[in-house]
């Protein structure tokens, strides 16, 4: 083989070399980086606000993680608590209160894609998201089993998440600090006990009286969405009592019943 004939073979490896790195460098920014990066925001949440989480919950009584975490939302108050439990025990302990910086929508549930509507009803976190757009943040299960059946069958919308910053189309944000501090917590109760958060949503605190004027007059010609917050101030109620979570079904016309 001559000179020039080896010459170009080596040029064409080197070439071809070169264009297996560039694609293997891409394919690195396109997954792996930001994986990386994404997961470099839990470890500076957990290293920032991990023992200020731990003792919170500690303070409150309980052990760190805790068995299962619950997180109430309510719309017109623009609020959002953290309430958790022991093993052993099925009593909840309020934790902490957050402000929803954000509304999205009004008072009513979710029921197609685009209304820009939080949902309102059951729900528990199904996702963990370290890559959001927004921070970190949580999904809820919406649509459940409820919304199926009540919400636009075809386009009921989804990717519902309680997240940080403060900007929303449907969502929840709290804000970058009080995501880390929830996210933490709810991610190390998951991994211990196996049970998912638990997140329930209601149109305002349903015992006020300023909320039950306010619902009645939204609700005074829609005897559906009438129903349906009568069903839902069932479970604020029982909650509120009890402390505990009700066993909720959805029956075949999608309304929340309580077996207890």
């Amino acid at each position: 083989m001559d000179t020039r004939k080896r010459y170009v073979m080596i040029l064409a490896a080197m070439v071809s070399l070169g264009a297996l790195v560039l694609v293997a460098l891409f394919f690195y920014g396109a997954i792996g980086a930001p994986r990386a990066f994404a997961q470099s925001r839990v470890r500076e949440a957990r290293r920032s606000g991990g023992e200020r989480v731990k003792k919170m919950v500690e303070d409150a009584g309980l052990t760190y993680p805790p068995h299962q975490v619950l997180i109430r939302h309510f719309k017109l108050e623009q609020g959002l608590e953290v309430w958790a439990r022991d093993q052993g025990s099925r009593g909840f302990t309020l934790l902490k209160a957050y402000p929803v910086c954000e509304p999205s929508g009004t008072l009513g549930p979710k029921r197609r894609q685009g209304d820009l509507q939080v949902p309102e009803g059951v729900y528990k976190v199904d996702r963990f998201n370290p890559q959001s757009r927004f921070h970190l943040s949580l999904g809820i299960n919406y649509p459940n089993h409820s919304d199926r059946i009540l919400s636009d069958r075809r386009h009921p919308g989804g990717d519902i998440f309680i997240h940080g910053n403060c900007v929303t189309i449907g969502c929840i944000p709290i804000q970058d600090g009080p995501i880390e501090e929830l996210y933490i917590m709810a991610l190390d109760s998951k991994n211990k006990s196996g049970l998912a958060p638990a997140v329930h949503v209601f149109p305002c605190r349903m015992g006020q009286d300023n909320c039950k004027a306010e619902l009645e007059k939204r609700s005074a010609d829609n005897r559906d969405l009438k129903k349906f917050w009568d069903d839902l101030e069932k479970i604020y109620n029982y909650f509120e009592t009890h402390k505990k979570l009700p066993r909720v079904r959805v029956d075949s016309n999608g309304r929340y019943m309580i077996d207890n």
